[in-house]
């Protein structure tokens, strides 16, 4: 029997996904041809694989059972063959899907892209948004890089620390405080301000060190992107705390200024999350080299 790797994929893709459409989406192929890998996997095991019930797929007491052993089976593959692929950048032709948090992408995406057109002009890069919960796209090979704040803690997710975010005041011009160098907590406190958060949160670290100097600050709204926030500052009185780099284009652009902020507060870390199929693979290998010269350019 001649097997055809490329079907164990989409075999993989059609479990995980349950539906053509999904699979198809995953692999991105059409799905006219993810419909026909379908049918010569059917051929192939002698098993409908995913049966229509209603709107939705089901998978077939077989498909179930075999889900788990395609899996791994699927990442023994990747693993064998990858460390034998010779990159050559110049003929290499992929799409990289990147999850990074917008003020990253604001930041430190123009240079990344820059660079990988620069070396590898067939290589097409995917910025999509945040989500607003957890979820496995990592896992799922629907994402292929992630950068943002977090530590993953699953065991099959590599996470290395590339830099720092230093936090600072952005406010407009001609705001009361901008007649001050610094401004003191209390100052701080009194203000209104607009947080930054995509769950929409109202509280965050900030409220935490202020209560432990026994001082409340007043939050009217909150944005979900921090170039939403900046754009409210312009136009009001409220603060809006950001990492300084999301600020060198705002200062000129939206006329704000910046003035230090006046908490004792740690800087956070930016982390990028691969998972670990992407460890030996030389194309990931050097995207990741590519994404940490970018985000360290402007996140320390």
């Amino acid at each position: 029997m001649q097997l055809d790797l490329n079907l164990l994929a989409a075999l993989d893709a059609l479990l995980e996904e349950g539906s053509v459409t999904g699979a198809a989406a995953r692999l991105h192929v059409t799905a006219p041809a993810m419909s026909r890998s379908l049918g010569r996997i059917r051929r192939t095991t002698g098993d409908q694989i995913l049966v229509r019930t209603g709107r939705t797929m089901t998978p077939t007491p077989y498909a179930i059972a075999v889900r788990a052993q395609v899996h791994e089976l699927l990442q023994q593959v990747q693993g064998v063959l990858a460390p034998s692929r010779r990159l050559d950048l110049a003929t290499l032709e992929r799409t990289f899907t990147l999850r990074w948090h917008d003020s990253l992408v604001a930041t430190s995406g123009p240079a990344l892209l820059a660079a990988v057109r620069d070396q590898a002009p067939g290589v097409r890069l995917r910025f999509v948004a945040e989500s607003s919960t957890d979820s496995p796209e990592l896992r799922r090979g629907e994402v292929d890089l992630e950068a943002n704040a977090n530590r993953p803690g699953a065991p099959d997710i590599r996470a290395e620390k590339v830099a720092e975010i230093h936090l600072v005041v952005a406010l407009r011009r001609g705001h009361p405080l901008t007649r001050h160098q610094a401004v003191t907590a209390e100052q701080f406190a009194a203000a209104e301000h607009i947080t930054v958060s995509r769950r929409g949160n109202l509280v965050n670290a900030l409220d935490d060190a202020l209560a432990r100097l026994g001082l409340a600050r007043q939050v009217v709204a909150t944005a979900p992107t921090e170039a939403a926030a900046l754009e409210f500052a312009r136009d009001s009185d409220l603060l809006v705390t950001v990492p300084e780099a999301t600020t060198h284009r705002a200062v000129t652009d939206l006329g704000l200024a910046v003035l230090p902020l006046p908490l004792e507060l740690p800087s956070a870390p930016i982390h990028l999350s691969w998972h670990q199929r992407y460890d030996t693979d030389p194309a990931h290998t050097w995207l990741r080299g590519q994404a940490r010269t970018a985000l360290t350019a402007d996140g320390s």
